[in-house]
């Protein structure tokens, strides 16, 4: 994953917390194309600065686009990418120290006709049940299960900013919950918030109320001040969620054994 060398290498020199660098180099660029050519922010020309600032910063991770809507291929290149940069940071994170841990991207789960066997059962185990209009995958980006007995124990959703996907992962969360077979299924929420949706306590915006009272959590990938809660967390604090999610799980297995 050559296009996240950028990432790897600084978190492996100043730890877990400096991926946000990644993410203050498009800030960056974002502040260069507005001071530059404030009159432009609405329309084609802003985007088109924004793109080339981005490439002059961060070569590596974001490359010159060819041709096409600036605006559209931005917005579309930035949330797939994020998503991929979020998967690659929760890899990096549990390779070592959650081993019995694995990932795998939601859309490929469930767009993929031919699956092994493993995947295939992990994909049940995540499926919601709607009764005569049948089984349906949540729409989440990143899934992670145990290695070994293919049990789903959360999944995470991406954006850059909470607005409307924040309600679509609370509905999904909610449905999960009604079934037996799903129910401790976790489900977060990983953002970099740009719209300060998550910044703070009070007054509360809706898109926090929404993670504090119907999602199991939500982590903010950036440098800026955040008021943190029991649901509300900077992104460094993932790592050791997982561990005691882990933990949880093999408390509940050796009590059904007793």
């Amino acid at each position: 994953m050559e296009v996240w060398n950028h990432a790897e290498v600084t978190a492996s020199l100043y730890g877990n917390r400096a991926y946000a660098d990644v993410l203050v180099c498009r800030r960056r660029a974002v502040h260069s194309a507005r001071v530059a050519a404030p009159e432009q922010v609405g329309n084609t020309r802003y985007f088109e600065r924004k793109d080339t600032i981005l490439n002059h910063l961060c070569p590596d991770i974001y490359p010159k686009p060819l041709s096409g809507d600036h605006e559209q291929s931005w917005r579309a290149f930035k949330g797939k990418n994020l998503e991929k940069l979020i998967q690659f940071m929760i890899e990096d994170m549990i390779a070592e120290e959650l081993p019995d841990l694995r990932i795998i991207n939601g859309s490929r789960l469930e767009r993929s006709t031919r699956l092994s066997k493993e995947l295939s059962q992990v994909k049940r185990n995540l499926a919601i049940d709607y009764g005569s209009f049948g089984l349906h995958l949540p729409d989440v980006d990143i899934v992670v299960y145990h290695k070994r007995t293919y049990k789903v124990l959360a999944v995470f959703s991406s954006k850059v900013t909470l607005r409307e996907r924040i309600a679509q992962t609370g509905y999904w969360k909610l449905k999960l919950a009604t079934d037996e077979a799903t129910k401790h299924i976790r489900v977060y929420f990983v953002t970099p918030d740009e719209d300060g949706t998550l910044t703070h306590k009070k007054p509360v915006k809706k898109g926090r109320a929404i993670v504090e009272v119907d999602l199991d959590g939500s982590y903010v990938l950036t440098q800026e001040k955040v008021e943190q809660s029991e649901k509300v967390k900077l992104f460094e604090c993932l790592l050791e969620d997982l561990k005691r999610l882990v933990e949880e799980g093999i408390r509940l297995e050796l009590q059904k054994t007793k």
